[in-house]
């Protein structure tokens, strides 16, 4: 049903759209940041903790792009302008942020052969997760580029980075839990954090309008 009304056309305006789309995306990682916080240390599973680390990212990311589009039409072109760069800035600092995060205590794990408990609950997030992020991606790439903005789709960029960790999440939480394979966890960390940083610095460098922000 959430879906459906995702993807169904809006008759409202592009602008209009976008803020719904972020108002979405806020109330699901919220739901999906607490519970991956609360079971990720229950398991004492990096992977899951991180990933719930991310969705509140998200949650930040969606609240900081809800602001931006708001101030759409009561502003100089000048001021959007300036908007938009923060808010793409913004969202390109949350994905190092939790990059540093998710790295260091997925190679503490490792280094410590810290168990991770399996996590049935954290299968059935990363399960619903990929479903989910997926659509809401695709719905934020149309739109941002009917309105052009570079904020939206950095943001857009963010959602399927979670789709892509859920992916992660969900492999590392199975091999674990059907395997008793633990290090598959930390692993699945690893690789989340490289692709957060990835994403960081493709962000940062869309703000700067391109790669010009790492000449000179």
């Amino acid at each position: 049903m959430v879906l459906e009304r995702i993807m169904a056309p809006d008759p409202r305006s592009p602008w209009q759209t976008a803020i719904r789309l972020e108002y979405v995306t806020v109330f699901y990682t919220v739901l999906e940041g607490l519970a991956s916080l609360a079971f990720g240390i229950v398991a004492g599973s990096v992977a899951l903790t991180g990933f719930g680390l991310d969705s509140i990212i998200e949650t930040l990311s969606g609240l900081v792009l809800i602001w931006r589009l708001r101030r759409h039409g009561q502003v100089s072109v000048d001021q959007e302008t300036g908007a938009e760069k923060l808010a793409e800035r913004l969202v390109a600092a949350s994905f190092i942020l939790i990059g540093v995060f998710v790295l260091y205590e997925a190679v503490d794990r490792l280094a410590r052969g810290s168990v991770v408990e399996p996590s049935v609950p954290g299968v059935a997030i990363a399960f619903l997760s990929l479903i989910i992020m997926p659509v809401l991606a695709w719905r934020k790439r149309v739109i941002s580029r009917e309105i052009g903005s570079r904020a939206l789709l950095a943001d857009a960029k963010e959602t399927a980075v979670c789709g892509f960790l859920s992916a992660a999440l969900l492999l590392g939480l199975l091999a674990n839990y059907l395997f008793g394979f633990w290090q598959a966890d930390p692993l699945a960390g690893i690789v989340i954090a490289i692709f957060l940083f990835h994403e960081g610095y493709e962000t940062w460098c869309s703000s700067c309008g391109g790669c010009e922000c790492t000449e000179g």
